[in-house]
């Protein structure tokens, strides 16, 4: 009998020994590397390839810039903002509605540089008000639309290297008392675009005229020629458009600004940036970029 209740409990010690090793491996088996318990959970499933691949960006962009290039590939066309109002620089014949100028032309070239084919371009009319947010909303691709560099603009968008370079200076009807800015002074109505330099610059150098903005340039131009104002200030390339339309009227004085136009992309697409500046350097040594200066403007660019 004894050696029967040794036997049980030599039994007992080893079960509740086994029990004791299982255990410990159970413990050592749910810590991780920091010592602290990790509670079980369930067999991880694999994830989405789709899930961890760069996206389009709600605004129309990629996440990559260098993706901007391929995805306009893969659209099988270019999508320019381009002014439709603009003599020399993109305005749109009302009979036969198509756009041409200066800006229109370097679109095509780009959209030939891009497809091999310069038809393979949509062009979006904007305006200097509406340009960087249909720019930004991923409406277009870029802004070729007489648009100058500056500090503030750069804040929102990125530019190219100059593409022209123009400065603002002022129309007026034939005999206008008024020759240059030290003419624009207390009581002179000056007409201007909304959303363009030009009227901010105008208000800093004769802070006492009375500024009235338009839509457009053409609206501009229309109420100058309707009396509603004494002078229509931009740039001069734009201005000499103007002339062209209406020989009654000229640009007079010197430029008081100097307004380096720029193609301007979203903010993050560097690899594009690059690839429209070497494309510039390509029409300019090449020779495309004098004949289509010189086709519009009527005069070679000042190098």
């Amino acid at each position: 009998m004894k050696q029967t209740r040794k036997f049980m409990s030599l039994s007992l010690v080893m079960m509740m020994v086994l029990l004791a090793l299982a255990a410990c491996g159970k413990n050592t088996a749910g810590t991780n590397a920091g010592g602290s318990s990790a509670a079980p959970t369930a067999t991880p499933t694999a994830t989405p390839a789709a899930s961890v691949a760069p996206s389009a960006s709600p605004s129309g962009g990629t996440t990559a810039s260098g993706a901007k290039l391929e995805e306009i590939k893969k659209r099988g066309k270019l999508v320019a903002g381009v002014k439709f109002d603009t003599k020399l620089f993109g305005l749109k014949d009302p009979i036969t509605n198509k756009v041409e100028g200066f800006d229109i032309d370097i679109a095509k070239a780009l959209a030939k540089k891009i497809f091999g084919d310069e038809s393979k371009l949509e062009l979006k009319e904007v305006t200097s008000q509406t340009r960087i947010p249909m720019l930004n909303n991923g409406d277009i691709d870029m802004i070729i639309a007489t648009m100058t560099i500056n500090e503030e603009r750069k804040q929102q968008v990125d530019f190219t290297d100059v593409y022209f370079k123009a400065g603002q200076s002022l129309l007026v009807k034939k005999g206008s008392p008024i020759k240059s800015i030290a003419d624009v002074k207390k009581g002179t109505k000056v007409l201007g675009a909304k959303g363009s330099t030009s009227v901010k610059n105008i208000k800093e150098k004769a802070p006492e005229c009375e500024v009235l903005e338009f839509a457009n340039y053409q609206d501009a131009f229309t109420a100058l020629k309707a009396g509603q104002g004494d002078v229509l200030t931009t740039d001069n390339a734009i201005l000499y458009g103007m002339m062209k339309q209406d020989p009654n009227y000229v640009v007079v004085g010197d430029n008081f600004t100097d307004e380096p136009y720029g193609i301007a992309i979203k903010k993050g697409q560097t690899e594009f940036v690059t690839y429209v500046n070497a494309f510039l350097k390509e029409i300019k040594d090449n020779g495309t970029y004098d004949k289509t200066y010189e086709q519009w403007i009527g005069e070679k660019p000042k190098k």
